[in-house]
């Protein structure tokens, strides 16, 4: 296992960076064949649905929340981009925060936040209240998913333990990302769309009194001399406002001048960061944790594919709605084959990566995808559920599968135990960045074919569809770049190495 020199300065820094077994357990037992281990594992997947799914579930309401309380086109946008505003650009300390303080407390404290700020946001009756909620959802889920998924590396020892819990880790984000647009569907149609906020409430309401019964109390007083506080808000504002950027780049245009500020003084941030970080003697991201083998690649895989990915709900989505003409129910009842293949691939995914390792996985999974969604690029205006959308769901699902359980093992492997909640962190932030990324240039694609289609005379169906097709042809390629990308990820078995 590769070591962290730059770490050595850390007086929270563990004498050991050995992975201690969970409470209730051994070093020769199976946490995950015990009670407490399988209810553990239960706890931080309901963690992970809960953020992942809260990316997605408001993008079938949103015609509803915008006849509802009268929102601009403009102000519309930031009900989905809000969150992931906040839930991108400040996952980096979140998730040093749950190293430094301890991941049990900032777990508590973020699914707090996350709870009050959904029941702030269901209530909402202006616009700008919503975006706040959807703002204040995005800042605990940044502190809820890091602590988990951490907590979860450090519970469950190396090999088949933490090969079945990553692989349950991975599929729920996949299985989540499916089935918030189901869930949107039925709630918008159901009780309402304030529902698709309320939801959240209830399950955090189990979640919080589960904490301290069954994670240990790691709290930690760290010791705050010499933070590097430079670097927070180095990284803290750069993120934000490249995420900002992006999300704006395709209203205001990729060659505006304010586009071109944005997203330039965030690389100049985030430039300055690495310089601020490499010259610290406490820093927010110890660079050394990127001389772990093949995390650098891993984390670089899951931004591309991710840019595919989640781009590709969001097109879909609209076309079933915008040109099948399909309700809110209906349309969210159409990825539910999604879900079934994504649960089925990653527990494949999961019993093969002892045999084969990671790379073959992320490698096959991003190639299948992306054969999936290039199927989904050749919808047709009259298209047909059956013949036109289910088979290249169903292929695109599978691939999806592979990449996450893939991948979430493949960014874990041989990371210190002290950084883990760092590692996380790492791996969540490129892909909150991969989806606006790619949301933002595949609009940008969509939105330049539709016009041109619509400038030669083509109807509005068609060249809307023709948009669509565009987007997703352009998504089915970084799928594609994904998995060059994942020949550098290192073939860890889910072992240390």
């Amino acid at each position: 296992m590769s070591t962290d020199t730059s770490a050595s300065t850390d007086p929270t820094k563990a004498t050991s960076t050995t992975r201690t077994p969970a409470a209730g357990s051994d070093a020769t037992d199976s946490f995950l064949a015990t009670t407490r281990g399988r209810l553990t594992l239960l706890l931080l997947c309901a963690v992970a649905f809960l953020d992942f799914i809260d990316a997605s579930i408001v993008n079938i309401a949103l015609p509803t929340i915008q006849k509802d309380l009268g929102l601009s086109n403009q102000n519309l946008q930031w009900v989905p981009s809000g969150y992931l505003l906040t839930y991108g650009g400040l996952m980096l300390l979140g998730g040093r925060a749950a190293d430094l303080l301890g991941r049990r407390r900032v777990l508590i404290v973020g699914t707090v936040v996350f709870s009050a700020s959904s029941l702030i946001g269901g209530f909402a009756q202006t616009s700008e209240v919503l975006i706040a909620g959807r703002l204040a959802q995005g800042v605990g889920a940044s502190m809820m998913l890091p602590a988990a998924l951490s907590i979860l590396t450090t519970s469950f020892g190396d090999g088949p333990d933490r090969n079945k819990a990553l692989g349950a880790w991975a599929g729920t984000g996949a299985f989540a990302s499916a089935a918030g647009v189901f869930l949107g569907g039925v709630l918008t149609e159901g009780p309402g769309w304030r529902w698709v906020m309320f939801v959240n409430v209830p399950v955090c309401l189990v979640i919080l009194p589960a904490i301290p019964k069954l994670l240990p109390n790691d709290n930690r007083r760290a010791s705050w001399q010499g933070f590097d506080i430079a670097g927070t808000l180095l990284a803290t504002g750069g993120l934000i406002l490249m995420v900002y950027g992006l999300v704006k780049a395709p209203e205001q245009g990729w060659s505006d001048t304010r586009t071109i500020a944005e997203l330039g003084i965030a690389a100049c941030l985030l430039i300055t960061f690495v310089i601020n970080e490499a010259r610290s003697r406490n820093p927010l991201v110890p660079l050394g944790i990127f001389r772990v083998k093949g995390l650098a690649a891993a984390n670089i895989t899951q931004f591309v594919a991710m840019s595919g990915f989640l781009a590709m709900f969001f097109f879909v989505t609209l076309y079933v709605q915008g040109i099948m003409g399909y309700s809110e129910i209906r349309a969210g009842t159409s990825f539910l084959p999604v879900t079934v293949g994504v649960g089925v691939a990653a527990g494949i995914a999961q019993a093969l990566i002892a045999r084969t390792g990671t790379r073959p996985l992320i490698v096959a999974g991003a190639l299948v995808a992306s054969v999936g969604v290039w199927m989904l690029s050749r919808v047709p205006v009259d298209g047909s559920y059956l013949a036109d959308l289910l088979p290249g769901l169903m292929v695109m699902s599978f691939g999806l599968g592979f990449v996450f359980v893939g991948v979430a093992t493949a960014a874990n492997a041989g990371v210190p135990a002290d950084q883990a909640g760092l590692a996380a962190a790492l791996m969540n932030t490129a892909q909150q960045l991969g989806g606006a990324f790619g949301l933002a240039v595949l609009s940008a694609v969509a939105t330049s074919k539709t016009t041109h289609q619509l400038a030669h005379g083509h109807d509005r169906a068609t060249a809307y569809t023709d948009g669509f097709q565009q987007a997703l042809l352009v998504s089915a390629f970084f799928l594609a770049g994904a998995a060059i990308v994942a020949l550098f990820v290192a073939n860890s078995h889910g072992e240390e190495t």
